[in-house]
């Protein structure tokens, strides 16, 4: 009996998730059919290659808040964590002089360490979610100001970091096939996501989570100790995010990365996680965070002013939560 209830309910879940990431996926194919007939620009190489550097960022950044966001919980945080982990990446290895690789794990422990933080402040001080990542969100702008001294750190005598980003391991590969590394480093990071969220007991743990803590603490697990580990999970990918960051612009801005928590919380949205939690995929993020991309980028290239760029995503934003609610009251 009880089998054949848990099979009777996870089926309609994956029905649901699919057809989910089935209409997001031809959401992004109508965006880009539409600005490909308004503009003879938008289809360009340049435009594509673009489009895809854009997509890196947000798009690593939106694979580490999936996971916070299946667990029923949210980051504000994950822009500044961002910033901070590329300012600390700058410390290591302008102002110390470390090796690269050094300086780059440096600045994925320091993403790794904020989300720690935002786990334990949670899980063991039982601060909500918004609350103890909006702090961490000052913090870390603020962390970030003072350790570079309000001045951007340059990676001038380290060309080989730009490379990590900007450089094109396929264009050496097929000649005319430049595409940037960072996008390389954004599918790699997606499919480790994939394999951790499907295959890992952490993954379980983490739509556990999300569709019922206090059934999940009554069976035994330590519901504080794997929610911990998803917040530091979530900091690890942001960590990724700064480093590609400032490898793309060689340099880390103190002052960037408030505001891509938005972007980046609508990527996995968009793509159906919910944010009532226990749902989610990384393929829907991704095709989520290319759908803010395509998005911007089309708006631009028909010179809508910004201001109304933002106002098209955050419709977007509503749109795509308020579908989620109707989705869930049918099921």
């Amino acid at each position: 009996m009880t089998t054949t209830v848990a099979t009777s309910v996870k089926k309609p879940l994956v029905r649901s998730e699919a057809m989910q990431t089935v209409l997001a996926f031809a959401a992004l194919i109508v965006l880009i059919i539409i600005f490909s007939l308004t503009s003879a620009n938008f289809l360009t190489f340049n435009n594509v290659v673009g489009i895809l550097l854009a997509t890196a960022v947000n798009g690593v950044l939106a694979l580490g808040i999936t996971f916070v966001i299946i667990t029923g919980g949210i980051d504000l945080s994950v822009g500044t964590v961002m910033t901070f982990s590329a300012v600390m990446t700058g410390v290591f290895i302008t102002n110390m002089g470390l090796p690269v690789p050094v300086g780059i794990l440096g600045g994925l422990a320091a993403g790794g360490l904020a989300g720690f933080v935002n786990g334990v402040v949670i899980a063991k001080l039982k601060i909500p979610p918004f609350i103890a990542t909006l702090g961490m969100l000052n913090v870390a702008k603020g962390l970030s100001l003072v350790i570079s001294g309000l001045k951007p750190i340059y990676f001038n005598d380290t060309p080989v970091f730009n490379s990590i980003a900007m450089g094109s391991v396929l264009g050496s590969a097929i000649p005319g096939f430049d595409i940037p590394n960072a996008v390389l480093i954004l599918f790699i990071t997606a499919i480790i996501a994939s394999l951790i969220l499907s295959m890992t007991v952490l993954g379980r743990y983490t739509f556990a989570l999300g569709s019922n803590e206090e059934a999940t603490r009554l069976s035994g697990v330590n519901v504080d100790r794997w929610k911990i580990a998803v917040y530091t999970l979530a900091g690890v990918f942001t960590g990724v995010a700064g480093v590609l960051l400032a490898s793309r612009i060689n340099s880390a801005q103190p002052a960037l990365g408030q505001g891509y928590e938005l972007d980046a919380i609508a990527a996995a949205v968009i793509g159906g996680t919910s944010l009532s939690g226990g749902e989610g995929t990384i393929l829907g993020t991704i095709i989520g965070a290319f759908i803010i991309s395509v998005l911007t980028n089309g708006l631009r290239i028909l010179s809508v002013p910004q201001e109304w760029q933002t106002v098209v995503t955050g419709g977007i934003i509503v749109a795509a939560v308020y579908l989620d609610i109707v989705r869930r009251r049918r099921k």
